[in-house]
């Protein structure tokens, strides 16, 4: 039993706004139906006692707190600039 049709694809392939020829979309669906049934095997793993997890590796967060600390005063900061404007840096446009 197929469990996609080859109008699902279709209509995926329209929604997408794909252009797929009949030869494209039968393959597709013989493609698809062979991914689905892959995924399907999943469901035969014995997952009692596993628990439950977002991500495979451990992530976590490596940004640091975000400080305020002392900084360079203003008048130093613009003396470097190219341009400076009412106490701000000045750049060149780059949108039009």
């Amino acid at each position: 039993m197929a469990r996609i049709t080859k109008d699902q694809v279709k209509h995926v392939a329209h929604l997408a706004r794909l252009s797929v020829t009949e030869e494209e979309a039968e393959m597709f669906t013989q493609q698809l139906d062979a991914i689905i049934s892959f995924a399907e095997q999943l469901n035969e793993l014995d997952t009692d006692g596993i628990e439950a997890t977002t991500h495979v590796l451990d992530v976590r967060n490596v940004l640091r707190e975000d400080e305020v600390k002392p900084s360079l005063p203003r008048e130093e900061v613009l003396k470097n600039a190219p341009d400076e404007q009412d106490g701000q840096v000045k750049v060149p446009s780059i949108l039009e």
